[in-house]
C-alpha cells in the first residue's frame, strides 16, 4: 500500500520531518518526507495497511512543537518500490 499526505500548520522548523522519518522507519514503512515551499509538509511512505493507518494518527498528533492543522492523505495499491525513508530537501 502507498499513502501520499501533505501536512498543514506549524510543521516547519520544529523537527517535524524527523519525527516522521524516525515514526515511519519504526513501523516498518520505506518512503520520503519533504518541506514544501508553502511552508507544508509533504510525506510519501509504503508498508502494510495498519502501519499506513498509525502513521496517518500520528502525522495528526505531530511532534513536540509543531502544531498540525490539517493532514490531507490518499492510498492507492500502486507501491513504488521505496528501499529506505529518507528526508528531502
Amino acid at each position: 500500500m502507498h499513502l501520499h499526505a501533505i501536512v498543514s500548520g506549524h510543521v516547519q522548523g520544529v523537527g517535524f520531518r524527523y519525527f516522521v522519518r524516525t515514526t515511519a522507519m519504526n513501523l516498518g514503512l520505506s518512503g520520503w518526507v519533504r518541506n514544501l515551499p508553502d511552508g507544508r509538509v509533504e510525506v510519501e511512505a509504503e508498508g502494510d495497511e495498519d502501519s499506513l493507518q498509525e502513521l496517518e494518527e500520528r502525522l495528526w498528533k505531530g511532534c513536540h512543537f509543531s502544531r498540525v492543522e490539517d493532514v490531507a492523505c490518499t492510498r492507492t495499491e500502486n507501491a513504488k518500490g521505496f528501499e529506505d525513508f529518507a528526508i528531502r530537501r
